[in-house]
Parts: structure tokens; sequence; C-alpha cells
């Protein structure tokens, strides 16, 4: 397998890491995914932005106390590069669940992401999550 090839591979698994984390409610494998300065931003649905580690922490905290059951399929991922140690790239993801209190929600997004290579590996710079379709939400509040 060449440089890039790999580099690919392990850039396509921040996404998939950040899926499990937060389909198994913990917070701190989904953050492992991102690098220390990275930004969170859900603007676009409807949520906030977040910036830096210790933010996106404490919003996947929250999620994972005031949700009850959830999962994240995530695919079609692109990934091009920029130089040796950016890249940039966008993938799909499919999300449903319900919350503690009932309310059902279910979204297909575009994730635009930015990468950098830190010294411990490929990390997620930005994610810019924006809907595919119109998200379903019964009795959810955002």
């Amino acid at each position: 397998m060449d440089e890039q090839t790999a580099a690919r591979h392990e850039i396509m698994e921040l996404s998939h890491r950040y899926a499990r984390g937060l389909d198994r409610f913990d917070p701190a494998e989904a953050l492992s995914a991102f690098s220390d300065d990275a930004v969170w931003d859900a603007t676009p649905v409807g949520l906030e932005r977040f910036e830096g580690r210790e933010a996106i922490r404490g919003f996947f905290e929250r999620d994972a106390a005031a949700v009850a059951d959830q999962f994240h399929i995530i695919t079609n991922h692109i990934v091009e590069f920029d130089g040796p140690d950016t890249a940039r790239g966008t993938n799909y993801v499919f999300s449903e669940g319900h919350s503690t209190s009932g309310a059902k929600f279910r979204a297909a997004a575009l994730n635009e992401d930015t990468y950098v290579r830190t010294a411990a590996g490929w990390r997620i710079s930005s994610r810019v999550i924006s809907a595919l379709t119109p998200p379903e939400l019964e009795g959810f509040e955002a």
C-alpha cells in the first residue's frame, strides 16, 4: 500500500471511530478523531458550532446523556490531498435514534471535513455538517 492510500484509509477511519464513539456513548472515542484545535460545526442543521477539543467534548458528553439510542452510518468518502500533511473531504452520514425523553430523530447529512496530520496521526481539523434531506424530528428539540 502506498503512503497516500494508507493515509486515505486512516482518514476514512476517523469518521468511523467518531460514529462508533457516538453510538457507544463514548465521548472520548468520538473526540479521538479530532485535532486539538478542531471545529465541529452543525449550524447548517440548526445545532451549534464548537471550537477546540474541550468544547467539542462537552457537546459529545451532553449528547450522550440526552440520547437513549442512536446509530450512524458513514459512507461515500472522498478524500483529496492538499499537501503531505493536509487534506479535505466529504462523506455522507445517516443517523437515527431516540432521546431519553422518547423523541425520535432521523437525518441524512453531508460532512465536509478538513484533515491535518499530527504527531499522533491524521485527525479531523474541521467538520461542517449540513442536511442532504430534511431531518425528521418527532418531539425532538435541538
